[in-house]
């Protein structure tokens, strides 16, 4: 999700567009947490949402500096080792959609980002996927 955000940013969209990621995100995060055995109350804390919002917004977040040099157009393979340290959300983002795959776990936004990452979509080109979705009514409860 740090990665979509710093695309985000490094797009221009704007602080509200980066609200937005990072709420859908959480609710990503939370099917796929859900849809593994887990309770949604899990991820609404410190170690969840606080740490989803921080790797989101923070400017020593590895994996937003990432994103935010893909929406430049850096490649990838340039990026990582100018990074000087690992930014794990690289190699996390095709596990995460393992692992939603074989949960039967919808997740947008990690689609988008390993798109970008792997098949070398533009990130401009992501965005306007994601915003071309049709909406859908949240499921009682709130981020499910």
């Amino acid at each position: 999700m740090a990665i979509a955000a710093g695309i985000c940013d490094g797009l221009g969209l704007g602080r509200n567009a980066r609200a937005a990621l990072i709420t859908r995100g959480l609710a990503e995060v939370v099917r796929l947490g859900v849809g593994m055995g887990g309770q949604p109350e899990t991820f609404m804390g410190l170690t969840g949402l606080g740490d989803l919002v921080l790797t989101c917004t923070g400017d020593l977040s590895r994996n937003r500096e990432v994103g935010l040099q893909l929406a430049r157009g850096q490649e990838i393979a340039s990026i990582l080792p100018a990074l000087g340290h690992v930014a794990e959300g690289v190699h996390s983002a095709s596990a995460a959609l393992a692992l939603a795959r074989e949960h039967g776990v919808e997740m947008p936004i990690t689609e988008s980002v390993c798109a970008v990452l792997f098949d070398g979509e533009s990130p401009a080109i992501a965005v306007e996927r994601l915003l071309a979705r049709g909406p859908k009514a949240e499921r009682p409860g709130g981020v499910l």
